[in-house]
Parts: structure tokens; C-alpha cells; sequence
């Protein structure tokens, strides 16, 4: 009795094997699905419709979600991935604390997606550039990125398409020479220059005449900058820009109030 027990062994082992055999050949093999691009697309001009409405944050998060799954269903879409950086931004500028934290790190992982998918085009680029500038500015935010980073980032940009954005990468610079200190490269006078390029391009482009105006007073231009608000205030509205006008007024109103 106990040799047969012991000789049944062998074969049950052997019998397992075999049977299991096909199941581990099966996983070797496995492949991703592949890529469900009409899908994406469909994401993602459902997402742009949400982002018309990014005043109501929450619709903007509508369109997260839906630019996450487009870059799910497509993971090498590009246009999903620098629009996802783009939105993030726009949401970390809106919110506080760990939400914009957490904004601004998937912002900066879907710039540099982008980056990789398409260097050769400027939107993924400008996105992680201003992401990266973005968590510079932010208290709880260290290590993601450096001044360097973004000067990197937005002087791509300028060499992929100088106006690109309406003169945004030369708003980016400006900004950067006028609120860092002179210890790490800062320089007031620079920022007028890079602005006032940036304003050949982009003479509707109103968070950029904002920031030349703070650039005009920070060197002693105060009828400069005067001219500059008093130009955001009479813009006409343009329906693709109208919260980034809305704000950019307001702040402008706030300036004139403090240079009378």
C-alpha cells in the first residue's frame, strides 16, 4: 500500500505540470491591447468642451478625466498629453495646498510624456515650462523643477514657434527675470525686453500686457504701465480667453488703484 502511494506521486507531479503548462505559455505571450484611437480622439474633444468652461473648476475636472482616459485608450496621443499638462495648470492656478500640489506634479509628468512623444512641436514644451514655473512659485512645492528647467522649456519654444500662444514663452521669460531674485539671475530691465518682444506677438494676449505693466513699475515706468492696464481694460473679449480677460481686468484695476 505504501509503495503504490509513494509511485502515484511522480505521475501526479508530472500531470500538473502539463496541465499548468499552457496557462504559463499563455501569459508569456500576452500582449497590451492596442490602442483604441478613435476613442482618444472622442476624449478628447469631449475634453475641450469642458475646458470652455474651466471657470466652474469642476467642470474643468470633468475634462481631466476625460483626457486621463484618451491617454489610456492611446498612451503615445500627444495631443492628449500636453492638453492634460495644460489643464492641470490651469487647475493648480485655481486651487491650494495638496490639490494644487498634486496638480501641478501630473501637469509636469504629462508635459514631459509629451515631450517625449513629440519634441519637435512647441505644446508640450510650453505646458511642462509652465508647470515647472508654476511649482517654483509654490511654498509647498520643492524639488520638481528649476529656474533652469524653465528657461530650458521656454526657449524651445521660441526656436518651435516664436509667437506661439500669443507670445506666451517670452511672457514666461519676463516673468521669471522679473520676479526672481538678482542673486539666482533675476533682472527687472530684462523682463521689460522679453515682454515687450512678447507683446509683437500677442497684442490680445491680456495676462501678458499685465505682466509688462508690473515690469514698467518695477523699473520706474509708471505712465508705461498705465497705458499697458488701461489696454486690458478697453480689449475686446475674445470668447476663447474670456476667464484669463475676466482675471487679468481685475488685477489691472487693482494696479491703477495703487498708482494713483
Amino acid at each position: 500500500m505504501n509503495l503504490n502511494k509513494r509511485k502515484s506521486y511522480p505521475r501526479l507531479s508530472i500531470a500538473c505540470i502539463l496541465f499548468l503548462l499552457p496557462s504559463c505559455k499563455s501569459h508569456s505571450n500576452y500582449a497590451p491591447p492596442p490602442p483604441d484611437k478613435q476613442s482618444a480622439v472622442s476624449d478628447i474633444a469631449r475634453a475641450d468642451q469642458f475646458y470652455g468652461q474651466r471657470e466652474d473648476l469642476k467642470q474643468l475636472e470633468q475634462g481631466i478625466v476625460l483626457l486621463r482616459e484618451a491617454r489610456a485608450a492611446d498612451p503615445a496621443n500627444y495631443d492628449a498629453a500636453w492638453r492634460l499638462a495644460k489643464f492641470n495648470y490651469y487647475l493648480a492656478t485655481h486651487t491650494e495646498g495638496d490639490y494644487r500640489e498634486r496638480a501641478f506634479r501630473e501637469g509636469i509628468e504629462a508635459g514631459q510624456t509629451a515631450v517625449k512623444i513629440q519634441g519637435d512641436k512647441p505644446d508640450g514644451h510650453f505646458w511642462l515650462g509652465a508647470n515647472y514655473g508654476g511649482s517654483l512659485e509654490s511654498e509647498t512645492i520643492s524639488g520638481l523643477a528649476s529656474l533652469d528647467d524653465v528657461r530650458k522649456e521656454m526657449d524651445t519654444v521660441l526656436k518651435l514657434n516664436e509667437g506661439y500662444q500669443d507670445g506666451s514663452a517670452y511672457m514666461v521669460l519676463g516673468l521669471l527675470d522679473l520676479k526672481a531674485p538678482k542673486i539666482v539671475g533675476g533682472d527687472p530691465q530684462r523682463a521689460v525686453s522679453e515682454l515687450e518682444k512678447g507683446l509683437q506677438f500677442g497684442k490680445g494676449n491680456a495676462f501678458l500686457r499685465l505682466h509688462l505693466a508690473e515690469a514698467y513699475q518695477a523699473v520706474g515706468r509708471p505712465e508705461d504701465a498705465r497705458q499697458q492696464l488701461n489696454t486690458i481694460l478697453s480689449m475686446t473679449p475674445d470668447p476663447n480667453y474670456l476667464p484669463e480677460l475676466h482675471e487679468a481686468q481685475s488685477q489691472a484695476r487693482t494696479m491703477l488703484q495703487q498708482l494713483k
